[in-house]
């Protein structure tokens, strides 16, 4: 895989950080969406994969996220992120002009993913969701009524039945490890009833992917917006055992086949490859 390159873009609250894995000759392009409290880097790995597979991939450090400007994990307006992605987009349009676009969102990225297909998917050939914060998550609203947001962070062993995951993740000084903040989940409330709101997306092909031992986004929580944004549509890979970063699982090699896999069929459909 090439190395990583950084573009430093304008985003709408502040300077955003994307990072690219480049492809001399992509046949298509990934904006990859990562999620709450992490950054663009920690997807290294399925970068390499989908450079291997024929893919330029690019990925922003959200708002407040990784590199990028902002008061750490403060989100004050989802349409915002969304807004950024789509600049990222732009930015991977202009680098290879013609080539189908694929959206792959993690978690909060999810939501983010979820959103951007309603408001631009015109513009996609795919879109993957991982363990996608949609539909019924009810996190936001239990911290919400509490009358302090309790500085308790992510388990790291809520991530990945392998322990190296959750030994880099408490080692990256780039992840943040404190509490959860108010305007934050002000925000996901928002944008969680925006999502179910905002109708479906119509012919595009959506994957999604999820553990079914995912204590931090659970799985039947997810299902009626995945079943609300997709009509129902969408091709599912139901993981047993596997916690919440399936492409951080211990079995991440079957993921990222059926991830590559779900890819080529998409290609090979008249008018997307």
């Amino acid at each position: 895989m090439a190395d990583a390159r950084e573009h430093v873009l304008a985003g709408t609250r502040g300077t955003i950080t994307a990072r690219e894995w480049p492809h001399p000759r992509p046949r298509y392009a990934v904006v990859v969406v990562h999620g709450y409290g992490e950054h663009a880097g920690r997807y290294a790995e399925p970068a390499g994969v989908l450079n291997g597979h024929g893919a330029a991939v690019f990925g922003p450090d959200h708002t407040g996220h990784g590199k990028s400007a902002g008061e750490r994990v403060v989100i004050e307006d989802f349409e915002d992120v969304v807004t950024d992605v789509h600049t990222v987009a732009a930015l991977a349009r202009a680098a290879h002009p013609g080539v189908p676009l694929v959206l792959v969102g993690h978690s909060m990225g999810g939501l983010i993913a979820a959103r951007y297909a309603q408001r631009y998917g015109d513009g996609l050939a795919a879109l993957v969701l991982s363990g996608p914060v949609i539909g019924a998550w009810e996190l936001p609203g239990r911290l919400l009524a509490l009358p302090e947001i309790p500085d308790t962070p992510v388990s790291p062993a809520a991530l990945s039945r392998d322990p190296a995951v959750g030994a880099a993740y408490t080692a990256d000084p780039l992840i943040w490890h404190g509490p959860m903040k108010r305007p934050t989940l002000e925000a996901f409330v928002r944008t969680l009833e925006t999502v179910d709101k905002g109708g479906d997306v119509g012919p595009l092909p959506v994957l999604w992917l999820h553990g079914d031992d995912d204590r931090l986004v659970p799985l039947p929580g997810s299902r009626p917006g995945v079943e609300r944004l997709t009509g129902g549509r969408a091709a599912e890979r139901i993981y047993a055992g596997a916690r919440h970063e399936v492409f951080h699982e211990t079995n991440r090699a079957e993921v990222f086949a059926d991830l590559t896999r779900f890819l080529d069929g998409v290609l090979a459909e008249p008018g997307r490859g």
